[in-house]
């Protein structure tokens, strides 16, 4: 029976040490190949257009452009692209914002040669596998899916700086009623003022696709 075709990497760093070694790593596994490198979030749409890799491994902290916006263009013109995160960055809000973006998997720099390689080949098998380390975090609630409906449009109001009393008029209620859904949304953020709510929201990308809204008729 003859073998069959080897799983073709694409592998995305920054560093160049860091690169040349993976590379240099993964070759030793029998069914994997690189075919294709970069070391910034800019090229990797037109290298995997090119390659059309199996797997790509993308680091999330690069120069110009990072691997979660690389990420996002790249599914957005082939989302049937499976990569795997691979990153020094353990925080729950970049591994959520990169499998929002389409990223099957996400791996720390830390795990284990054979953790990387399961992974891969899970990935390439269609599966979606979480560094063991962030697993509690992956399956956790995220902050913005404990906002109501209510709540993500007073945000969306919050950061284009109303006050209390105009998100009142514009939602159709009162100005009580809007301070304590600003209050809601601060608590539940566990930050301690609006400006702190709103930067914590672009963190998690709740307001990226908000549109703007009128000012309100001041009377």
């Amino acid at each position: 029976m003859p073998n069959s075709l080897p799983i073709r990497l694409m592998l995305v760093d920054d560093h160049p040490v860091m690169r040349a070694g993976l590379a240099n790593l993964l070759v030793l596994e029998k069914d994997f190949e690189v075919v294709a490198q970069c070391d910034d979030g800019e090229s990797v749409v037109g290298l995997w257009q090119k390659h059309k890799p199996d797997v790509c491994l993308l680091d999330i902290s690069m120069h110009g452009i990072d691997g979660i916006e690389a990420m996002r263009r790249l599914h957005a013109v082939a989302p049937e692209a499976r990569v795997l995160m691979l990153t020094s960055s353990e925080a729950p809000e970049d591994m959520a914002q990169a499998l929002k973006a389409g990223a099957a998997g996400y791996i720390t720099k830390n795990v284990r040669h054979e953790e990387l390689v399961a992974a891969i080949r899970d990935v390439h098998a269609g599966g979606r596998p979480i560094d063991p380390t962030m697993q509690d975090a992956a399956h956790a609630p995220r902050p913005g899916s404990l906002l109501t409906d209510r709540e993500l449009e007073v945000l969306g109001l919050m950061r284009e700086g109303f006050t209390n009393t105009e998100i009142g008029r514009l939602i159709g209620t009162s100005t009580r009623t809007a301070k304590a859904h600003v209050a809601a949304i601060i608590e539940k953020f566990g930050v301690v003022d609006r400006t702190q709510a709103v930067a914590r929201a672009y963190d998690l990308g709740l307001l990226k696709a908000a549109p703007p809204r009128p000012l309100p008729r001041r009377l």
